[in-house]
């Protein structure tokens, strides 16, 4: 069935003269990279796995120019495991982005449907290794350990990254390098279970030239927030010195009485093809989940990583980290043997190649 949709889908664009009046776009990125994580006290694995400099993709997107400044477009977004050939989400096919949107150049933009929410896209702009690979700051935002994300929406899917049935509006360009939004999406039912949830956020932001801050917060309710909503907090800033931009931000997720607070530092440097990149995350737990003392479960985590671009859509990339936990705090690199105990470290380092199309 999903091979027809995007054979269909390609037909479309190839053939049908009604598109071809409109600006349609096919796009997308393979990355594949070879990684070894190994988590103390359980060994390690190798793998070969998707993703790690960006996220494999499919894209389909449009825009028909409508006159005096308006114009409509969309946004279908296909997560594909480059490794396996399989679909990223089991009940999603556009997993990372649905979206149709009406924009105007002096007004802003009305969009729906599945997107980033206003926390991570504030978050994930500051990581310098783009919320993925081995070094990814993702890795200390988890639902495994005892904490609030887990508390509000048990092993299900959260909304720390997106929502679904989202309805935002975006500031126009032009502003003075001011930039946000606002986003709702409706709860229909709430069901955890089902991925649903009643969603609010919104961001502010300014950019000059070599300087950036931006912040956001979102909230959220579903069938298990009975004791009120999940909350989403973000600040974060960049400075361009030279050919190096480095960048900071702090986030907190809060839930009844536990709260999880994360502080990023990080560094990217650029020169000719080459790219540098180095960060350090810090996971600090507190409160209670229920009779469970959550304070102390804390985590750090270090990354660096080299890209060397062959060209504008090719490169070559290596990563590495390490997470350290302290008492009974687990987080660990992805792909790696499961049963580490608390207060165990994990390593990993990776390396591939990523082609955009």
């Amino acid at each position: 069935m999903n091979r027809h949709l995007i054979a269909a889908c390609a037909a479309c664009v190839c053939a049908s003269p009604a598109f071809a009046q409109s600006s349609i776009t096919v796009s997308g990125i393979v990355d594949l990279a070879a990684r070894h994580v190994g988590n103390e006290g359980v060994g390690s694995i190798k793998s070969l796995v998707n993703g790690s400099n960006s996220t494999s993709r499919l894209v389909f997107s449009g825009r028909e120019d409508l006159g005096g400044g308006l114009s409509a477009g969309f946004h279908l977004e296909h997560g594909l495991l480059a490794d396996t050939g399989k679909q990223v989400g089991a009940d999603k096919f556009w997993d990372r982005r649905s979206t149709v949107s009406l924009a105007s150049t002096s007004l802003g933009e009305a969009r729906l449907g599945r997107d980033f929410v206003p926390s991570y896209t504030v978050w994930s702009r500051h990581d310098p290794f783009s919320y993925v690979g081995v070094a990814r700051s993702a890795n200390l935002v988890s639902a495994t350990p005892v904490g609030p994300i887990r508390a509000a929406f048990g092993t299900n899917a959260n909304t720390t990254v997106r929502s679904d049935n989202a309805a935002q509006f975006l500031l126009p360009g032009g502003l003075g390098g001011v930039e946000g939004g606002l986003l709702a999406a409706a709860g229909e039912g709430g069901d955890v279970a089902s991925g649903r949830a009643k969603v609010f956020g919104m961001r502010l932001g300014y950019a000059a030239k070599r300087f950036g801050v931006s912040a956001a917060a979102t909230s959220s309710e579903n069938s298990l927030t009975t004791a009120g909503r999940f909350k989403d907090a973000v600040i974060g800033a960049h400075v361009d010195v030279s050919n190096v931009r480095l960048s900071g931000a702090w986030r907190q997720f809060k839930y009844d009485q536990a709260r999880q607070a994360l502080l990023l530092l990080g560094a990217v440097a650029t020169w000719g093809p080459h790219q540098a990149k180095a960060s350090w995350v810090k996971a600090d737990l507190s409160g209670t989940v229920g009779a469970t003392v959550i304070d102390g479960n804390d985590a750090d985590q270090w990354g660096i990583g080299y890209v060397y671009n062959l060209s504008k859509r090719t490169a070559l990339y290596a990563t590495a980290a390490t997470v350290s936990n302290d008492e009974a705090a687990r987080y660990v690199i992805s792909d790696g043997p499961a049963g580490m105990a608390g207060g165990g470290s994990s390593r990993g380092y990776e390396a591939g190649i990523r082609h955009r199309f």
